[in-house]
């Protein structure tokens, strides 16, 4: 049986955790989870130990000293996965706004037709968008238009967070090498995927917004994604 892992990074989300658990859990296996918790203050990491107690072979957490940024902590999950021999290691984020039921489909593009890495999208065919104002909608539409570009990356979602990797494009990428921490750290993944010939298949989802918690976009994190993928022309991954 392929094995497979859910890395969810996670920073004040206790109204959420335990409801994601049990979501991804619902699947059965092969679907594990490894948290990676950057010693949220609200308590997270307790209510993820509570549900390590009932399913101790398939949750995981890994806890970090502080808030480090979401790329460090997939990079921390990634370089985790692969010496748990995962097969295909996935990512995505705990506020639901990426539906668990979705990671199958996920999953089966690149089992079945044949991608090194599937990516959920909202603005391929068939995607979607949810609960986001409109502004926000268009923001984050012309902001991929705007990746693609300049990067050629012929990707429609190129800052999308819900993704399926096979564990041969993450040993492919010098993940040391990886540069950016916010938003522009998913454009520098999918780039860097790209540009080692990795096939790559957009699945559609649709992406609602959070219920609960507080979102952690921010102006600097989005400046980073604006400004970042003019040095990734440039850099060696």
């Amino acid at each position: 049986m392929i094995r497979t892992v859910v890395i969810i990074p996670t920073y004040n989300e206790r109204d959420n955790v335990q409801r994601m658990a049990d979501a991804v859990m619902a699947l059965g296996d092969p679907f594990h989870i490894l948290f990676v918790d950057d010693n949220s203050p609200d308590g997270t990491a307790d209510l993820i130990r509570e549900k390590q107690s009932e399913y101790p072979d398939r949750i995981f957490l890994e806890e970090r000293t502080g808030k480090l940024g979401l790329g460090t902590a997939y990079i921390h999950g990634f370089k985790w996965a692969m010496k748990q021999q995962y097969d295909y290691i996935f990512e995505m984020d705990c506020d639901f706004s990426h539906n668990p039921s979705d990671l199958p489909r996920l999953l089966a593009a690149c089992t079945e037709q044949g991608a090194q890495l599937s990516i959920g999208s909202r603005y391929c065919r068939g995607g979607k968008v949810k609960n986001w104002p409109f502004g926000r909608v268009m923001l984050s539409y012309f902001a991929s238009v705007y990746v693609r570009l300049i990067l050629f990356l012929g990707i429609s979602d190129t800052t999308a967070g819900f993704m399926c990797y096979s564990s041969k494009v993450l040993e492919a990428i010098n993940l040391d090498q990886i540069h950016f921490k916010g938003y522009a750290f998913q454009i520098e993944m999918k780039y860097a995927a790209k540009r080692k010939g990795f096939k790559i298949i957009e699945v559609p989802i649709t992406f609602i917004d959070r219920q609960y918690g507080e979102s952690k976009m921010s102006s600097s994190i989005f400046k980073e994604a604006l400004f970042g993928v003019w040095k990734m022309r440039k850099l060696k991954v």
